[in-house]
C-alpha cells in the first residue's frame, strides 16, 4: 500500500475525508457552528498551534512523499489523527479573519457539536438540455405558416448534450476549481453538484452527497447551496436589511453556550460576514440595481457572496463569483472560502473566469471542461505538467487557469516546438490522453468514497447535526432551520422594509386614492334619496369596488419583480414559500386598511349614503374584504403563470369579466345562461350585493322626474300617475321600497353576512392557490445558451447547422507576432486594408482638478476628488482601483454622461472646451451590454454606423465600414442572429464584442472609453478584447479603459495607469513602463516593493486598498511626490501646446450626425422590425382584443329594443373602453424597456434625437392597432345586434379605430414620464378611472356637478367615443317597451288617456310614447319612442353629434400622441458639464 493510501485509510486526507482528521471534523460558527462544526477536541489545539514546527514538517513531507508522487504543497495538510502535534498549514493562514474563525472553532469545541461534513462524488454524469445551438425566432407572419409548424413539431425538440460523462470527487475540506470557456457547461456542472436539476431534459449518472443519493439529499437543499452569477436582490432594501434577513433565517435551535438569544447569534454572524468581505461601510446603503441607485457593482457581488454563506451549508458551489471584483477582493474572497473550507470541513466547488495565479494556487484540485467534455480532472499541481507534456506551451507569468482553458481553442493555444505534428487537436483527443495517465487511475480510486466507512460516518453525523440545528416544531423532512412563525415574522418585517424602502410608490398610491375619492365623491355628490339618485348611488358603490380592483392590478407586475429573489431564497431553504405569501398578506392588511379607510371616509359621506354607524362600517369592512380578495386574485394569477405576458393576458381578461359580471352592467336577471357562472365566482358581485342591500334595505324611494309619469305642473297632487323605469316598482305605484328594488335584481338583505363570508372564502381560496403556485416556482430552466435566428434570415444562417471550428481556424504559432484580434482564415482582409479603414486620431484629451459631488440624505458626498490626467493618440490607458473607488463615475463624467450632481474642474480636447458634437465623437462602451434584443448583430451595427458617422459619408461607405468591423471582431458567423437576452441569444462574450462594435462603427474621432470590457469574460476572450484595443491604439486611437482583474499579460498591454482609491482620490497617474518597471519603482520607493512573480496589477490594488496598505494614506503620498508635480506641469504644457495649434478634429457644429428626417426613418424602421419579431407582444394584443370582443358580444348577445335594453347598449359600448387597461399594462413595460436602451446608451452618444425615438415608437404600433380594431369590431358589433347598414357600421368602426390610437397614446405618455413600469401601473388606474367616471355613463350629464360638468366632461375622450358610437347605433331605433316597463295608471273622471296626458306630452313628456290614447283606464306610457329620445337624456340632441364627436375623437387621438412628445421632452435632461 502506498503511503498516500495508508494515510487515507488512517482517516486523514489529502484527498481524504477532512483536512483535519477523518471523524472528528471541525468547528465553527455557532449552533452546530455557522456551518455545523465538528467534535473538535483536537481541532482548536491544531488550529491555534504556533508554527514553530513548520520547517521540520516540510522537510519530513518532502522526504516522505516525493517518491510517491504526492505534491509537496498539497500534502502539507495530510496527516492522521495521531499526527496531531504537527500544525496544519492552511493556504489561507494569512487571511485577516482567520483568528475569528479560530475563535468560533474554540467555542464550538467547548460545546461539543457534531460536524456537517459531506463531500460530493459523481460518476458517468451526462446532462442534456432541450434545444440546439440555434433556434428560430418566429415573426408575426411566419408563426402562421401551418405546414412548416407541423413539420417542425413532428421532428420534436432536439436534445443538446451539455455535460458528457463527467466524474470526480470533492471531499470535506477540499476545494475544486472548475475551468472552461463560456458555454462549456461549467454552470450546469455546478448545478448538478448543488443538486439543482430543474429544467434539464435528461440527467444520467450518479451523484452522491456523502453517502446519500441525489434524491435523498433533496431534503437537505439548504446545506447544498449554489451562488449563481446573477445578483438577485430587492433593490430598495439596504445591505444591512438584506443580511439581517438572511442570517435570521438560519439561526440554529441550539446556539453557543455564551449566546443567550437568537439575536445574539444573528447579529454576531451578520457582522462577521460583512467584515469577511469588507463591506461593513455599506450597512445602511441600498443594494440597488441597474435602475435604483445603491452600492457599486463589486459591492453588490460581495453581498451576494455573503448571503450565500449565510445559508451555513456544507457543500458550496460558486459560479463565477468574482465577476466584477477587483483582483485584491477576488483573492480575499477565495481566501475566505479556503479558510472556511479548511476549518469547517466544507466542500467548495468554484468556477472562475480570469483566475489569477494567486487564486489558482489556493485550490486542491482542478477540473477542465471543453464543450461539456472533461479533459482533465485531478490535483491542481499536475494539471499544467499534463498539458505541457501534450505539447501546449504555457508562457512565463501566464495565468495557468487561462492556459488550461485555452488548449482547445485553435486561435489561442501555443504549441511547443517539436510537437506541431503530434499535439491533440480536439477535446476528445486530450480526453483520450488523460485516460491513460496515472492521475486518472488515482482519481478513480476516490469514486468509491460514498461507500467508505468515513463517508457513512460523516453523513450520519451530518444528519444528526442538521436535526440538532433545526427548530423542533418543523417536520422531520423539512430542509428549513427556523420555526414557521419566525419565518413569517422575518418575512413580514422584510415586506414592510421593502414597502418603506420604496416610499415614493407607496405615497403616490395613497395620494392617488385620496384624490380619486375626492373626485368621485364630488362626481356623485349628495345623491338624492328619490328615484333619480338610484342610478348614481349604485354607480358610486360600484365604483368603490372597481377602484379597489384597479389598484390590485399592479400585483401582477409586482409578482414578477420579486420572483427571482424568492426562487433563490427557496433554493437556500431560508423559508417556506407559504411564509412569504402570508407575509405579503400581513403587509397588505395595514396598507389596505389605510387605503380603504381614507377612501371610505371621503366618498361615503360626500355621496350622502345612509348615515348610520352600522351602514358605514358595513360599507367600510366590505370594501376592505373585497380589496383583500381581489388583491389575492391578481396575486394568484401572477403566481400561477411562468411568464409576464401570460399573466397580463389572463389578468386583463379576468378583470373585465369580474367588472361586467359584478351585477352593475348586466343585472343578474338579464345575464345569459352560458356566462352566468362567472357571477357566482366573482367576488365583486358579492360585494356589490352587500353594498346595495346595506344602502337600500328598509328605505322607501319616491319616484321623481323622468321616472314618474305624468309629472310637472297640473299633476303634482294627482293620484293618477305611476313609476316608470324603476326596477322593482309595482305598476301604478309612485314609490318603491328598497327591498322591492333589491328583489328586482335577485338581491336580499338576508344575504349580507353570507356574502361577506363568501368573499373571505374566495380570499382564502386564492391565497391557497398563491401558496401552492409559489411553492412550485422553478428556477430558470436548464437550457444551455443558444443563438436565435430570425425566421426571415433562415437561409443566411445555414452555417450554424454545419459549422466545423477546426477547419475554419488556423493554429497560432508560439510567438505572438502581429496583433490581430483573431488569426482566422475566414477573414478575407489583410492587415493593411484594416489599418487603412480604421480611423486615426490626432486630438489630445485632458482633464484637470476634476471633482464630482452628489447630494445624499446625509449631505454632499465627493465621488471624485481633484483627479487629473490625459489620453493622447496611440495611447492605451488603464483606469484602476478597488470596487467603489469611482472608476465608472470618472468615465461617466469624462464622457459627459452624468445628469445629476456638480462637476468642477476642466475637461478639454486640444486645449479647448468640449464641442457640441463631443458625445458622438467619443465612443463609450458601458459596463452593461444594453442592446435592442430583437435586432440582429448586423442590424445593430448598421444602425449605429448610419446614425453616427458624418452626414457627408455615403451610405455605401458606412455599410462597407460595418463589414470591416464585423471581420475585425470575428462576428461573421453570428452577424445574422438576434442579440436576444441572456440564455436565448448572444453569449456574454459575444454581447461584449457587439458593444465594442457598436461604438467602433461610429468611427469615434476623439477617443474611446470602455467600462469593464473584460468583466464576465474568460481569460482568452479578455485577452482578445485587449489585444484588439491595442491594435486600435496602434493606428492612432486614444483609448481609456477601466479594468478590474487584469492578469500580468493583460496589464502589459497598457501604456499608462490612473489608479484611484476610495472617494475618487488619485494614488498614481503616469506611465506603467516596460514590464511595469516605472510603476514598481514608484511603489518600491514609497515602501511597497512588488515581490518577484507577483502580478503588479494585483500588488498595487492590494497596496492601495487591501492588506498591504499598512494604513497609509496613498493619496497624500501621491500628492507629495515629484511624479504628481510632473503630472500637473505636463497637463498644463499639453493644454498650452494643443491650444496653440489648430484642433486635431474639426467640429461640424451638428449635435446629431444625421438630419432629423433620416434619424426618424431609421429609428422607425428599427421599431417596426422589433415589433414584427416580437410575437409574444403582438399575439397578446390580438388575443386580448378577440377575447374581450367575444366576451362582450356574447355577454350582451342580441340586445333587444326595450327601455332597459337601451341601458345595455350603453354598457356594451362602455365595456369596449375596458380593452385599454390590459393592453396598456403590456405596452408600458415594452415602451420603458426601449426608453431605457435609448436613455442609457443611445441618447448619451447623441445617436438620434428624442423626437425620432418617440416617432418610431408611435408609428410602429399603427399597423397592429388597425388590425386590433378589426379584431374587436367583427366579433362584437354583429353579436350584440347593432344595425348592419354600412353607413352605421362603417362609422362605428372609424371611431373604434381612433380609440385604439387614443388609449395607446395615453399608455405611452404615462410610460414616457414614469420612472419604471411599476410606477406606470399605479398611475394608469387613476387616469382611467377619472376618464371613465366623467364620460356621462356612470353619472348622466345632467347629474354631473357643475364644477366638473363644464370642463372635464368636455375634455374627456371617452365621452365623445361613447356618444358617437351610441348615436350611430341607437339614434333612429324604435323603442318597444316590454310589459313591465310601461307606466300603468287610470285617468280621473273617465277622461281618455290622450286628454288626461295632453299637457304632459306637450311639455315634460314630449318624448314619451302613449300606446293606448283612447283608453279611459289603464293608460300605458312608454318612457321613449325612439332611441333619440333616450339619447337626449345623455346630452345628445341630434344625429350630427355622432360625426361631430367622431371628429373630436380624432383630435384626441392626435393630442394624446402630442402628449407623448411633450412628456418625453420634459423627461429629457441635459447632461452635466464641468463648471
Amino acid at each position: 500500500m502506498s503511503t498516500r493510501d495508508s494515510w487515507r485509510n488512517s482517516g486523514g486526507s489529502g484527498y481524504g475525508g477532512s483536512r483535519y482528521g477523518g471523524g472528528s471534523g471541525s468547528v465553527a460558527f455557532g449552533g452546530t457552528s455557522a456551518w455545523g462544526a465538528g467534535g473538535g477536541n483536537t481541532i482548536f489545539r491544531v488550529l491555534s498551534r504556533t508554527t514553530e514546527y513548520q520547517s521540520n514538517r516540510r522537510s519530513a513531507i518532502r522526504s516522505g512523499f516525493s517518491d510517491n508522487g504526492i505534491d509537496e504543497e498539497d500534502s502539507y495538510s495530510l496527516y492522521s489523527e495521531d499526527d496531531v502535534n504537527l500544525p496544519p498549514i492552511s493556504k489561507a493562514e494569512d487571511w485577516a479573519l482567520m483568528p475569528d474563525v479560530k475563535n468560533y472553532a474554540e467555542r464550538g469545541e467547548k460545546d461539543h457539536f457534531k460536524s456537517k461534513k459531506l463531500g460530493v462524488t459523481w460518476e458517468n454524469l451526462t446532462v442534456k438540455g432541450v434545444g440546439s445551438d440555434a433556434a428560430f425566432n418566429e415573426n408575426v407572419l411566419s408563426q402562421f405558416n401551418v405546414p412548416q409548424n407541423i413539420k417542425e413539431a413532428r421532428q420534436g425538440l432536439p436534445l443538446n448534450t451539455i455535460i458528457e460523462n463527467s466524474h470526480g470527487c470533492v471531499k470535506p475540506g477540499e476545494m475544486l476549481l472548475v475551468l472552461g470557456r463560456p458555454g462549456s457547461g461549467c454552470t450546469s456542472l455546478l448545478k448538478m453538484l448543488a443538486n439543482r436539476r430543474n429544467g434539464y431534459a435528461e440527467v444520467k449518472g450518479d451523484v452522491h452527497f456523502g453517502s446519500m443519493t441525489a434524491k435523498e439529499a433533496e431534503k437537505y437543499r439548504g446545506q447544498i447551496v449554489m451562488n449563481t452569477e446573477e445578483e438577485l436582490f430587492f433593490p430598495t432594501l439596504t445591505v444591512g436589511q438584506t443580511m439581517d434577513f438572511a442570517t435570521r433565517m438560519n439561526v440554529p435551535y441550539h446556539k453557543f453556550s455564551d449566546q443567550h438569544s437568537d439575536k445574539d447569534f444573528q447579529q454576531e454572524y451578520r457582522d462577521f460576514l460583512l467584515k469577511s468581505m469588507g463591506i461593513t461601510h455599506t450597512f445602511d446603503t441600498k443594494v440597488g440595481n441597474e435602475f435604483v441607485r445603491g452600492v457599486s457593482g463589486g459591492e453588490r457581488k460581495r453581498v451576494s457572496i455573503i448571503e450565500t454563506l449565510a445559508a451555513r451549508g456544507s457543500v458550496f458551489c460558486w459560479d463565477n463569483s468574482t465577476r466584477g471584483l477587483d483582483a485584491n477582493t477576488a483573492l480575499q474572497y477565495t481566501k475566505a472560502v479556503r479558510a472556511m473550507t479548511d476549518v469547517v470541513g466544507l466542500t467548495s466547488i468554484v468556477s472562475l473566469y480570469q483566475a489569477g495565479n494567486g487564486i489558482y494556487d489556493l485550490f486542491d484540485k482542478v477540473l477542465v471542461l471543453d464543450q461539456g467534455k472533461e479533459i482533465y480532472y485531478g490535483p491542481r499541481k499536475e494539471a499544467r505538467p499534463f498539458m505541457e507534456e501534450l505539447g501546449f506551451l504555457c508562457g512565463d507569468g501566464a495565468n495557468v487557469a487561462d492556459y488550461l482553458t485555452g488548449v482547445t481553442v485553435p486561435t489561442e493555444r501555443q504549441i511547443r516546438s517539436g510537437h506541431e505534428a503530434s499535439f491533440p487537436r480536439t477535446a476528445d483527443e486530450i480526453r483520450t490522453h488523460y485516460g491513460r495517465t496515472d492521475t486518472k487511475t488515482a482519481m478513480q480510486k476516490e469514486y468509491a468514497y460514498p461507500q467508505s466507512e468515513e463517508a457513512k460516518a460523516n453523513t450520519k453525523e451530518f444528519k444528526e447535526s442538521v436535526a440538532y440545528d433545526k427548530d423542533k416544531t418543523l417536520p422531520k423532512n423539512s430542509p428549513l432551520t427556523v420555526s414557521f412563525p419566525k419565518q413569517v415574522k422575518a418575512c413580514v418585517s422584510r415586506q414592510y422594509k421593502i414597502i418603506w424602502g420604496d416610499k415614493p410608490t407607496f405615497i403616490i398610491k395613497q395620494l392617488a386614492t385620496l384624490l380619486q375619492a375626492l373626485v368621485v365623491g364630488s362626481l356623485f355628490y349628495n345623491s338624492s334619496k328619490d328615484s333619480s339618485g338610484l342610478f348614481s348611488k349604485s354607480g358610486a358603490m360600484f365604483f368603490s369596488l372597481l377602484y379597489q380592483a384597479l389598484m390590485a392590478l399592479s400585483e401582477v407586475t409586482d409578482s414578477f419583480a420579486g420572483r427571482p429573489v424568492l426562487a433563490k431564497h427557496k433554493a437556500f431553504a431560508f423559508f417556506h414559500p407559504a411564509a412569504f405569501c402570508l407575509a405579503q398578506i400581513a403587509a397588505d392588511i395595514p396598507v389596505l386598511l389605510f387605503q380603504v379607510t381614507q377612501f371610505s371616509l371621503v366618498l361615503y359621506f360626500m355621496v350622502a349614503l345612509k348615515v348610520t354607524a352600522s351602514a358605514f362600517f358595513t360599507y367600510w369592512i366590505t370594501l376592505f374584504a373585497t380589496a383583500m380578495c381581489i388583491t389575492a386574485v391578481m396575486r394568484a394569477i401572477g403566481a400561477v403563470f411562468s411568464t409576464f405576458d401570460g399573466a397580463t393576458k389572463l389578468s386583463g381578461f379576468w378583470f373585465s369579466a369580474l367588472v361586467v359580471y359584478s351585477g352593475y352592467f348586466i343585472p343578474k336577471t338579464q345575464m345569459h345562461p352560458w356566462f352566468v357562472w362567472i357571477y357566482w365566482i366573482d367576488p365583486l358581485s358579492y360585494g356589490f350585493e352587500i353594498l346595495l342591500s346595506n344602502e337600500f334595505h328598509g328605505q322607501t324611494i319616491q319616484c321623481q322626474n323622468n321616472n314618474l309619469i305624468p309629472n310637472g305642473p297640473g299633476y303634482i297632487n294627482s293620484p293618477f300617475k305611476s313609476c316608470a323605469g324603476v326596477p322593482g316598482a309595482t305598476q301604478g305605484a309612485t314609490s318603491v321600497s328598497g327591498d322591492q328594488y333589491l328583489q328586482s335584481f335577485s338581491y336580499k338583505h338576508a344575504h349580507l353576512w353570507r356574502n361577506f363570508g363568501i368573499i373571505w372564502a374566495w380570499w382564502a381560496f386564492f391565497a391557497f392557490v398563491t401558496i401552492v403556485a409559489t411553492s412550485n416556482w422553478k428556477e430558470m430552466a436548464g437550457k444551455s445558451g443558444f443563438l436565435l435566428i430570425p425566421r426571415e434570415n433562415a437561409k443566411k444562417n445555414a452555417q450554424h447547422l454545419t459549422r466545423d471550428e477546426e477547419s475554419q481556424m488556423k493554429e497560432k504559432p508560439a510567438s505572438r507576432g502581429t496583433v490581430t484580434l483573431y488569426d482566422s482564415s475566414s477573414s478575407s482582409m489583410d492587415e493593411k486594408t484594416v489599418d487603412n479603414q480604421l480611423i486615426s486620431n490626432t486630438s489630445v484629451f485632458t482633464w484637470k482638478d476634476l471633482t464630482y459631488t452628489v447630494k445624499t440624505p446625509s449631505g454632499d458626498r465627493v465621488l471624485l476628488d481633484k483627479v487629473q490626467g490625459w489620453v493622447k493618440p496611440g495611447m492605451l490607458g488603464a483606469l484602476m482601483g478597488s470596487s467603489g473607488a469611482g472608476k465608472t463615475t470618472l468615465l461617466d463624467v469624462l464622457a459627459q454622461r452624468k445628469t445629476e450632481g456638480t462637476i468642477t474642474g476642466s475637461i478639454l480636447v486640444d486645449g479647448r472646451p468640449l464641442s457640441v458634437s463631443f458625445q458622438r465623437s467619443a465612443g463609450y462602451c458601458e459596463q452593461l451590454d444594453i442592446h435592442e434584443p430583437t435586432a440582429t448583430v448586423r442590424e445593430a451595427l448598421e444602425f449605429s454606423a448610419l446614425l453616427r458617422q458624418s452626414r457627408n459619408t455615403t451610405k455605401e461607405e458606412k455599410l462597407r465600414y460595418v463589414d470591416t468591423i464585423i471581420n475585425l471582431l470575428e462576428m461573421q458567423d453570428i452577424e445574422h442572429t438576434l442579440v436576444g437576452r441572456t440564455g436565448a441569444g448572444l453569449s456574454v462574450e459575444q454581447r461584449k464584442r457587439l458593444t465594442i462594435g457598436v461604438e467602433l462603427v461610429a468611427k469615434p474621432s476623439i477617443l474611446i472609453f470602455l467600462d469593464e470590457p473584460t468583466s464576465g469574460l474568460d481569460g482568452q476572450a479578455a485577452f482578445n478584447t485587449l489585444r484588439f484595443l491595442r491594435k486600435l491604439a496602434a493606428v492612432g486611437q486614444a483609448v481609456l479603459v477601466t479594468i478590474h482583474q487584469p492578469s500580468a499579460s493583460l496589464f502589459k498591454e497598457f501604456d499608462t495607469l490612473l489608479l484611484l482609491a476610495r472617494g475618487g482620490k488619485t494614488v498614481y497617474f503616469g506611465d506603467i513602463g516596460e514590464e511595469a518597471s516605472t510603476l514598481k519603482t514608484y511603489f518600491a520607493r514609497n515602501g511597497a516593493p512588488c515581490p518577484h512573480e507577483v502580478n503588479p496589477a494585483e500588488h498595487m490594488i492590494d497596496v492601495v486598498s487591501g492588506a498591504a496598505s499598512q494604513g497609509r494614506d496613498w493619496n497624500q503620498i501621491w500628492l507629495d511626490s515629484p511624479e504628481h508635480k510632473g503630472v500637473c506641469q505636463e497637463v498644463d504644457r499639453i493644454v498650452k501646446e494643443a491650444a496653440s495649434k489648430p484642433p486635431g478634429t474639426s467640429d461640424d457644429g451638428y449635435e446629431f450626425a444625421m438630419p432629423l428626417w433620416q434619424q426618424t426613418k431609421l429609428v422607425t424602421h428599427r421599431m417596426n422590425v422589433a415589433l414584427y419579431r416580437n410575437t409574444d407582444y403582438v399575439n397578446n394584443k390580438f388575443a386580448l382584443h378577440i377575447g374581450s370582443a367575444l366576451f362582450n358580444g356574447f355577454s350582451f348577445w342580441k340586445i333587444g329594443n326595450g327601455v332597459s335594453d337601451l341601458q345595455l347598449k350603453l354598457f356594451t359600448i362602455f365595456n369596449f373602453i375596458f380593452v385599454a387597461p390590459g393592453v396598456i399594462a403590456q405596452l408600458q413595460p415594452l415602451f420603458i424597456d426601449r426608453r431605457d436602451i435609448y436613455e442609457f446608451r443611445e441618447k448619451k452618444s447623441k445617436m438620434y434625437s428624442w423626437v425620432a425615438f418617440v416617432t418610431g415608437l408611435i408609428v410602429s404600433e399603427f399597423p397592429y392597432l388597425c388590425i386590433c380594431a378589426v379584431l374587436y369590431f367583427a366579433p362584437w358589433y354583429y353579436t350584440v345586434g347593432f344595425p348592419t347598414d354600412s353607413n352605421k357600421s362603417g362609422a362605428v368602426f372609424f371611431v373604434m379605430l381612433f380609440y385604439e390610437f387614443i388609449y395607446t397614446g395615453i399608455g405611452q405618455f404615462v410610460a414616457a414620464y414614469a420612472p419604471n413600469a411599476v410606477f406606470a401601473s399605479l398611475v394608469n388606474p387613476a387616469i382611467i378611472t377619472i376618464l371613465v367616471s366623467f364620460c356621462g355613463v356612470l353619472v348622466p350629464y345632467s347629474q354631473i356637478q357643475e364644477f366638473w360638468r363644464y370642463w372635464i366632461y368636455y375634455l374627456n375622450p371617452f365621452n365623445y367615443l361613447v356618444s358617437s358610437i351610441l348615436t350611430f347605433t341607437v339614434f333612429d331605433v324604435k323603442v318597444v317597451c316590454k310589459p313591465h316597463e310601461f307606466a300603468l295608471f287610470d285617468t280621473p273622471n273617465k277622461q281618455t288617456c290622450r286628454e288626461y296626458l295632453a299637457p304632459y306630452m306637450e311639455g315634460l313628456g314630449s318624448r314619451t310614447n302613449l300606446t293606448n290614447p283612447d283608453a279611459t283606464s289603464g293608460c300605458r306610457v312608454c318612457q321613449y319612442r325612439l332611441g333619440s329620445d333616450y339619447l337626449s337624456t345623455l346630452n345628445i340632441s341630434d344625429y350630427y353629434f355622432g360625426w361631430r364627436d367622431a371628429a373630436i375623437v380624432v383630435i384626441f387621438a392626435v393630442s394624446s400622441y402630442v402628449m407623448v412628445y411633450a412628456l418625453m421632452k420634459l423627461r429629457t435632461k441635459a447632461t452635466k458639464t464641468a463648471q
